[in-house]
């Protein structure tokens, strides 16, 4: 399996502990996250079938939301198969070139996700602030090449992460990764030699992906909320306010829980390190799990088109 230089090994394979501290009680944590994958996976489903199914949600932040349905189905699928097979069996072992492709598809397509909720934020504000040519400004060919636009900048981002491992980072001290999945520092943190540019590219990345994505919709939301006041009447304003509720919620459930962790991560040196697994894994399984609820409950056509499928399935003819 390695082949030793020294105090540092050539891994073939990582060896994955899971939630450290709390072996003894995988099989009853496998409970809430096997559920919640479900939830994740069944919710997500459902939102794909409702958009494809419903003309009427043939628009632009219906497409938008499908592009999240994919990019959380794509989340989840890359970090809970593996953490359950830990859980349930024991598969602790994972090779090394799974363990960085999970690290580009986790990585790749949490920073994909960020990207579509940018595009969003501008698909609200030009619906409220320019509405007469919102059918003119983002027209299908527009979303398609945002979300391709997304999707080519996860790539480019995230690309050289695994490759920056696979070519600098040969020797390790150990092949016990302290971690449920292969994140990009749980990796790095245990290479021996000079880590110095790949703490430095994932930072940047970080920065460049969150802070900067965050700032842009920020200030797309400070013309939203000023166009909004200017509206002659509070019901008015309630009713354009309310088709962002959903986009602002979706965000809040998305960044809220990645800056917790990574706060926790570089700051919470007393925290223990269950409680970062654990969080880690969360930031990445509560999107995929809240979005669909977040958009069902929040949007009407969404919500009649459900309880008519709903309804139907319950008195067949």
């Amino acid at each position: 399996m390695f082949v030793s230089n020294n105090a540092c090994l050539v891994p073939t394979s990582f060896w994955l502990t899971g939630i450290p501290g709390l072996e003894s009680m995988h099989i009853w944590l496998s409970i809430p996250f096997s559920s919640m994958y479900l939830v994740a996976v069944v919710g997500n489903v459902i939102i794909l079938a409702v958009v494809k199914v419903e003309r009427s949600l043939h628009q632009p932040m219906y497409f938008f939301l499908c592009m999240l349905a994919v990019i959380d189905l794509v989340l989840s699928t890359s970090t809970m198969p593996k953490l359950l097979a830990i859980f349930w069996f024991g598969a602790h072992l994972i090779d090394l070139d799974a363990c960085l492709a999970q690290m580009f598809f986790i990585h790749c397509f949490a920073t994909v996700e960020s990207g579509i909720f940018l595009a969003m934020a501008f698909d609200r504000y030009v619906a409220i602030c320019d509405p007469l040519h919102h059918t003119l400004v983002l027209t299908h060919t527009v979303v398609s090449r945002l979300g391709l636009a997304a999707l080519l900048r996860g790539v480019l981002y995230i690309g050289p992460l695994p490759l920056m491992i696979r070519l600098r980072l040969s020797l390790y001290r150990t092949q016990i990764i302290a971690h449920s999945y292969c994140e990009h520092m749980a990796v790095v943190t245990v290479a021996c030699g000079d880590t110095t540019v790949n703490d430095f590219y994932g930072m940047g990345i970080g920065f460049l992906v969150l802070i900067l994505d965050s700032l842009a919709i920020a200030a797309s939301y400070v013309m939203i909320f000023r166009a909004v006041m200017g509206l002659a009447t509070p019901e008015a304003k309630l009713k354009t306010l309310g088709t962002c509720s959903s986009h602002i919620c979706a965000i809040l459930v998305f960044y809220i829980p990645i800056a917790v962790s990574s706060l926790t991560h570089r700051f919470g040196h007393h925290v223990p390190p269950h409680i970062h697994i654990l969080l880690a894994n969360f930031y990445l399984l509560i999107p995929p799990v809240l979005n669909p609820v977040v958009y069902a409950v929040r949007t009407r056509q969404i919500r009649e088109r459900l309880l008519y499928i709903l309804k139907a399935g319950a008195h067949p003819k």
